[in-house]
């Protein structure tokens, strides 16, 4: 069996999976073969693998980390609240079933088996495995139906590391009443601390982590200071939403209740003079360059509310301005003239119209589609778009009918049609996710975009985004190995 090492929380956002890509990063550039796997993800931030199969993005980022394949195995249960009060069990990549919320225990039993086994299944296989947790890992109403941290420490056999993040104040008595909330066996199997996102001078620091280490009787491997570097956080707790500063290019993301898949827009968000903003009110959406409509989870529940609280009217008036507007997923959904829903796969029977803007109507069907997909674009408006490669992924329970007036924009290899615009090329949608990860596409993009708003050219990196990440990965394990004992 590989060696590992599990990395728990004293609390949920300690960073945790930043860590894990750290340690990943750190394995790998030791020349180590080397995996993440996480027992269950509770987000609506997915991936699709290439053989079709759904996985928290967390294991995806230490995945290409650990510059591997990212595979289901690696996260074998995902949890992915829908509203109403029920949750889509996804196992080993594919869905199980809805369930209500409160019911979740019921499949416990069963889905601990199926972690463990996919544990064993994969463990010989790696020099190392680097385990995540979920939440904190020290939840005592939770301890019967564990099945992310100790419990997985258990059956894997892990030490484990405790991590604990002092910029939300209260680091000590976190940590001290997380020891002290574990059984006698799990306290035995904890071998060290880290403490995360501080931002004050170590040396002053130092005396502190001996008196918890006297009370804890555990050593403190070390202080990860709080640093700016660009690794995809695992959900929307993430700092980045809050961004408000307004740069050269302003593109708004609207940030839906149901939001999923909000990582489509980091690649975007690295270029110069570009700045990403989320909004959730319609007076912060100012007059963007360009305004995108993310995936959701739960797509006429969100459109239902934006048009509650007057988002929807302000997009119609953007629209009807000239601004730039592009739909993903649910949000390309959002753009036709309607969705329906008449198995309630989102909850109850239903349906409602969309912005009309793309001449689609929506029905939403049992069988949810995932898969990787590869395309091209096709404009006779946009010379410079035609024939562009794009590529992604695609997570979606409705099919998009194009009614006789629609005008496809992106055509994938096997001939289906995963995008339309309008006759005006000022509307643009599509069911692939991850699609401005391309470079060659993304620069394009970006270049129409300044040419529209009639803004002068903006310098870009010359790195792939790919490449991008693998620099942001090395410098994660910089910090790691300057700042912990990696030794102990």
């Amino acid at each position: 069996m590989s060696k590992s090492v599990m990395l728990l929380g004293t609390a949920s956002s300690v960073g945790k999976s930043t860590l894990a890509a750290a340690f990943c990063r750190y394995f790998k550039n030791k020349a180590l073969k080397v995996a993440p796997f996480k027992a269950l993800n509770i987000s609506l931030n997915s991936y699709v693998t290439k053989d079709g199969l759904e996985m928290g993005r967390a294991q995806v980022v230490q995945a290409e980390a650990c510059e591997i394949e990212p595979e289901a195995w690696m996260n074998p249960v995902l949890l992915k609240p829908s509203g109403n009060m029920t949750t889509q069990v996804i196992v080993n990549g594919k869905v199980k079933c809805n369930i209500e919320s409160y019911k979740y225990k019921e499949l416990n039993k069963e889905l601990k088996e199926i972690v463990k086994e996919t544990f064993y299944k994969i463990s010989k296989e790696y020099d190392v495995i680097v385990l995540e947790g979920s939440g904190s890992c020290a939840e005592i109403n939770l301890k019967d139906s564990d099945i992310a941290n100790m419990s997985m420490a258990r059956d894997s056999d892990s030490p484990v590391i405790l991590v604990a993040d002092i910029d939300r104040g209260g680091v000590f008595a976190s940590v001290v009443g997380t020891i002290m909330l574990l059984d006698e066996e799990d306290r035995r199997r904890v071998k060290g601390v880290i403490i995360n996102k501080f931002r004050g001078k170590i040396d002053l620091f130092k005396p502190a982590m001996r008196q918890l280490e006297d009370i804890i009787k555990i050593p403190v491997l070390g202080v990860m200071p709080y640093f700016q570097l660009d690794i995809e956080d695992e959900d929307s707790v993430t700092e980045r939403l809050n961004n408000r500063d307004i740069k050269k290019l302003d593109i708004v993301v609207i940030k839906l209740p149901y939001m999923s898949n909000f990582t489509d827009f980091n690649a975007l968000a690295r270029l110069n003079g570009v700045s990403i903003r989320y909004v959730d009110n319609r007076r912060d959406i100012g007059n963007p360059h360009l305004l995108i409509i993310p995936g959701s989870k739960n797509t006429i529940e969100d459109l239902r509310e934006i048009k509650k609280n007057g988002i929807f009217n302000e997009i119609v008036n953007l629209k009807n301005k000239g601004t730039l507007i592009f739909g993903i997923c649910g949000g390309y959904q959002m753009l036709g003239n309607l969705i329906e829903d008449k198995l309630g796969i989102e909850g109850k029977e239903t349906f409602e119209n969309g912005f009309g803007f793309l001449n689609i109507k929506t029905i939403f069907n049992r069988n949810k589609i995932t898969k990787q997909s590869e395309g091209k674009i096709i404009s006779n408006k946009i010379p410079e778009f035609n024939d562009i490669k794009v590529v992604g992924y695609e997570i979606h329970n409705g099919i998009s009918n194009l009614d006789e007036n629609a005008i496809p924009f992106i055509k994938l290899n096997n001939g289906e049609i995963a995008g339309t615009t309008n006759k005006e090329s000022t509307v643009f949608g599509t069911y692939i996710h991850g699609i401005f990860d391309d470079s060659k596409f993304v620069n394009i993009f970006i270049k129409y975009l300044l040419k529209v708003n009639k803004i002068e050219d903006i310098d870009q990196d010359k790195l792939s985004y790919k490449q991008y990440k693998m620099k942001q990965f090395d410098e994660l394990s910089k910090i790691l190995q300057s700042n912990i004992d990696m030794k102990k």
